[in-house]
């Protein structure tokens, strides 16, 4: 019914408007008004919700032009009402005030509410959503028992079981436009290896697992990756930039702040040096994994014989190719971690395989204006 102030089914009205009307018209006279698919879902954020804003209030506009305090047409109907026959959602409800929480008792049972003292009864036909961390992180407010009762199911989200899982959520919710002018190639185990990261971070003994670690920050992760690549594609012209190693030295921009750290332990790190520590234990991690599939005890040997590699996040990836014209050829196993011809993605594979030594202890690594040096000792 177009001119009902909720969105009143024209067989089924619940609003005195739309029964009003309804019942002046004939059937074929009542108009009906699409209401959009993206339309029929509204959130808001418990903090400062106040009765009025999800329930109604009197209209002081409306009754200053006539209307009387005892009419229905003096309300002013809140969100749930509005969404009549659509989704509502309230995020972090622990922190709706406990008034506002009682006021929605009868909205889930009796599907009744007093506005004011004007008692409106509706059949609202509304898919009302509840969004709370952990009792254990809520630091402030809390649900009334009373209306977790009458919550009909609870669904308990988990971190992704497996990394591929969550890789998929990274391919998925990045948003990241790897094309354009300046396109960007992602290796995979570039990607695992980030995942790897946040997997890390939460079994971490320096971080508080309360808090824990959310998908946000493999998100933000990658999205500080592909942008230094990218920005290494548009200053050194290579097309496509892939991601490297060495990238991962600019995630503490995106990374700082997400850890909450565990106060209470014995340890003194920093939110930096943890990082560091989660980020070699991923690097180890899957460089592990992919020396069991190919095997790359032959390019060990060679930084016994004196070797030195130079990496950095702005070296042209054809520079990689010159340093390693001196190595032998059982260098070649090493980018068989990525098949490919592209000097880009050669060079990441390079960068993956000399951190992955280093964090398997097996070479060491300095660092000098940021250029990385990894030789043997």
């Amino acid at each position: 019914v177009p001119d009902a102030p909720v969105h009143d089914d024209p067989y089924r009205p619940i609003s005195r408007v739309g029964r009003d009307f309804v019942a002046e018209h004939s059937e074929d006279e009542v108009p009906i008004a699409w209401w959009p698919r993206d339309q029929r879902y509204a959130e808001r954020l418990a903090p400062g919700t106040k009765f009025a804003d999800i329930i109604g209030e009197i209209d002081p506009a409306k009754l200053a032009g006539g209307v009387s305090m005892s009419a229905e047409s003096a309300l002013h109907f809140g969100l749930i009402p509005r969404m009549h026959r659509g989704i509502f959602a309230m995020n972090e409800l622990p922190e709706l005030d406990e008034l506002v929480q009682v006021g929605l008792f009868n909205i889930l049972e009796e599907r009744d509410v007093q506005i004011r003292g004007y008692p409106v009864r509706f059949d609202i036909d509304v898919l009302i959503l509840f969004s709370a961390n952990p009792s254990t992180y809520n630091r402030s407010g809390k649900v009334i028992p009373q209306l977790k009762d009458r919550i009909g199911s609870l669904i308990q989200t988990h971190y992704p079981r497996d990394r591929d899982a969550g890789i998929k959520i990274l391919d998925q919710e990045s948003e990241v436009d790897l094309g354009g002018s300046y396109p960007v190639a992602v290796p995979y185990f570039m990607k695992e290896i980030l995942e790897e990261i946040t997997r890390q971070a939460r079994k971490s003994k320096y971080i508080d697992h309360q808090s824990g670690v959310s998908a946000r920050f493999s998100l933000a992760n990658y999205r500080t990756m592909v942008a230094s690549a990218r920005q290494r594609g548009v200053l050194l012209g290579e097309r496509p930039a892939v991601p490297r190693i060495s990238d991962l030295g600019h995630l503490y921009s995106s990374s700082l702040g997400k850890l909450e750290l565990d106060l209470m332990g014995s340890h003194q790190l920093s939110e930096r040096q943890v990082l560091d520590a989660v980020t070699a234990e991923a690097i180890k991690v899957v460089f592990s994994e992919y020396v069991d599939r190919h095997g790359m005890e032959e390019i060990c040997e060679i930084f016994g014989h004196g070797v030195k590699i130079e990496v950095g996040d702005l070296l042209p990836s054809s520079e990689y190719a010159k340093r390693l014209e001196r190595v032998p050829p059982a260098w070649n196993k090493a980018f068989e971690v990525n098949a490919a011809d592209d000097p880009a993605v050669r060079a990441s594979c390079v960068e993956f395989v000399l951190a992955g030594l280093y964090a398997t202890d097996r070479i060491s690594r300095s660092q000098r204006r940021g250029q990385i040096t990894y030789e043997f000792e």
